[in-house]
């Protein structure tokens, strides 16, 4: 398994960030597989899957560039430059377009576990990823951004929460479960790839979301380190199932919204990253839903947690049938 030393005070240091540059990189891994884990990413890639393939088979060089370094085990590194807080897309594209060609040609190697084909031994390498990783941003991602956002603020709201009350061995064991463990004794179990372990008390640690079902970990070796996670449960699926119209017009199409969302416990955070609704909006939501005990609500650590009530149960259920 990989393993990361790291100590209380690095620990204590590390922190959650947001990453434009880490959410089209796992946004191409999923143009890449073309395996939707929910609903939503079927959606999204029925929309965009089209227009990907297209570019590819125009561009046989960066096909293969994609197919290389995406490798089964091991991502060429120049694709995932570690991600820094506030930083811009462009920004993050810039760092990997500086890539050296030496640089790339190597990572490639790796990622390959093997030699490196022909059609790739080309300076222009980081180049094209940089080109590709745009596009991605600009056609598939950036329309979407503003909702994305506020789902990955939400999620590292959540997990903030989880370390106040349970600890960061709690937190890290819910990133990607399987995958990350805290082992105790400074171990941090970051994968399941047999790599010598590496020490990193005394860098940098964040933690970055993303809203595809994927991850990886990155590093600037000595000073600073990530691990990316994905986003889990309503949070990361997307728009869900259509409002009925009989409950939008007895509730309020707003407020029903709410209600149907209630599928699994939300908090009033989450609630307005999904819906993209103020936070007034479904604060007067979730009390008229309560004043009519559609909706319940409990404390779970540091979070307040809404639910539908087994009253709001039978008034979906019966609306969706």
């Amino acid at each position: 398994m990989g393993l990361w030393y790291v100590n209380a005070d690095t620990l204590a240091g590390s922190r959650f960030v947001l990453s434009p540059l880490a959410e089209v990189f796992a946004s191409l891994t999923l143009l890449h597989s073309a395996t939707a884990s929910h609903p939503g990413e079927r959606a999204w890639l029925d929309a965009h899957l089209p227009d990907y393939r297209r570019r590819l088979a125009a561009d046989p060089v960066t096909a293969l560039l994609v197919r290389s370094g995406l490798g089964p085990e091991w991502i060429a590194d120049f694709f995932t430059p570690t991600p820094r807080d506030g930083e811009t897309f462009e920004e993050g594209a810039a760092r990997v377009r500086a890539t050296p060609p030496q640089d790339a040609r190597v990572h490639l190697t790796r990622s390959l576990r093997g030699p490196l084909p022909a059609l790739l031994d080309r300076d222009d390498l980081a180049e094209r990823a940089a080109d590709l990783l745009t596009q991605v941003w600009t056609h598939t991602v950036r329309p979407y951004w503003d909702r994305r956002r506020r789902v990955l603020e939400a999620d590292v709201a959540a997990r903030t929460a989880r370390v106040g009350h349970g600890g960061w061995a709690s937190a890290l064991d819910t990133l990607r479960p399987g995958r990350t463990r805290w082992l105790g004794g400074n171990r941090l179990q970051v994968n399941l790839h047999e790599n010598p372990p590496r020490e990193i008390s005394g860098a940098e640690l964040v933690f970055v979301p993303v809203t595809p079902g994927t991850g990886w970990v990155s590093w600037e070796d000595p000073d600073r380190y990530a691990l990316v996670y994905p986003c889990t449960g309503v949070l990361a699926q997307g728009p869900r199932t259509a409002v009925p119209a009989s409950l939008g017009a007895l509730l309020g199409t707003a407020r029903a919204g709410v209600l149907v969302l209630l599928d699994s416990p939300l908090s009033t955070s989450q609630l307005v990253a999904v819906t993209g609704q103020g936070l007034g909006s479904v604060g007067r939501h979730l009390r008229v839903l309560l004043d009519a005990r559609l909706v319940e609500r409990r404390r779970v650590g540091r979070s307040v947690l809404y639910s539908r009530t087994a009253a709001g149960e039978v008034l979906v259920t019966a609306q969706r049938d």
